[in-house]
């Protein structure tokens, strides 16, 4: 197993609380949480004006045009363009949520991005995961590109890793970004229990029991990034992903709760620099450019 643990250099590191310190241990925590509660609080009054326009899939952005002799004496894109990023929300929301990010990637010189749109009325991550590999081989077709890379929020990442683990899915992702997601389950709200989709995302869950087996030769790259605020998250390490088969690194995030994973701008650049620094498939050594590994 290929895990390395970062941290984000952007953010200050939250402490842990020693007994000799603990008063004052105590005041920074509380400000951290109540700075990370005001941010959710802005980030989801925004989020809910936005909402409405995600609630349509976005047009489908047709395949390159092919270079004409005209244009032999113009500079071209390089060979080896970057591949599609597509973009998966989490539960109970839709593409709006990574607005923000959407733009970041496009600033910085991705050309393919596309917002996939999950039917809020889904029940089963499984079959959420084999939409998702039907949307993934509509995109590689029309863009001619053999692999994709994902980044999927809380939810999202769960139906990517369900597919690149359980469906074959690690021929078509290079890269795997999740963004608060509860690879081994989360225990918060037990009220919510009635979605058959939330009794999935529980400890011990047959469906987290399936991505806990043998997945030997995983070609694709999982970067975790979790957040020591991350309210929806308990235990706060769920979002970590732990497996011997996959290549993966789990990156630390401080000072920000689960709605700011995908709007951050310090998140966004690490996003940014791991799809930036990712290989192919079978050079498995990629590394986070611009991290620092604790």
């Amino acid at each position: 197993m290929k895990v390395t643990r970062a941290v984000l250099p952007f953010l200050p590191l939250c402490q842990r609380l020693l007994p000799d310190k603990l008063p004052g241990r105590l005041a920074d925590l509380s400000l951290a949480l109540l700075k990370a509660t005001a941010l959710e609080i802005a980030i989801l009054a925004g989020h809910l004006l936005l909402y409405p326009s995600g609630i349509i899939q976005e047009r489908r952005s047709p395949m390159p045009p092919l270079p004409s002799p005209d244009d032999a004496g113009t500079p071209q894109l390089p060979t080896e363009a970057k591949p599609p990023v597509v973009l998966l929300h989490g539960f109970i929301d839709n593409r709006s949520v990574f607005v923000m990010l959407r733009r970041s990637l496009a600033q910085h010189g991705r050309q393919q991005i596309e917002s996939l749109n999950y039917s809020p009325l889904t029940c089963d991550i499984r079959t959420a995961a084999e939409l998702l590999a039907r949307h993934i081989e509509e995109i590689c077709e029309r863009t001619g590109k053999q692999q994709v890379d994902i980044v999927g929020h809380s939810l999202g990442g769960l139906i990517a890793r369900y597919y690149v683990q359980r469906l074959g899915g690690d021929l078509r992702v290079r890269t795997l970004v999740t963004l608060g997601t509860p690879h081994s389950g989360t225990r918060v709200v037990p009220l919510a229990n009635a979605h058959p989709i939330v009794r999935q995302m529980r400890p011990g869950s047959q469906l987290l029991e399936e991505l806990t087996r043998p997945a030997p030769g995983c070609r694709t790259h999982f970067v975790s990034f979790w957040s020591d605020l991350d309210h929806l998250m308990d235990p706060l390490e769920t979002a970590c992903i732990d497996h011997p088969d996959l290549s993966v690194q789990n990156v630390r995030v401080s000072g920000i709760g689960h709605l700011a994973l995908p709007v951050h701008p310090a998140v966004a650049t690490g996003i940014r620099q791991v799809l930036d620094t990712a290989r192919t498939a079978t050079e498995t050594d990629a590394h986070v450019g611009g991290l620092t590994v604790a």
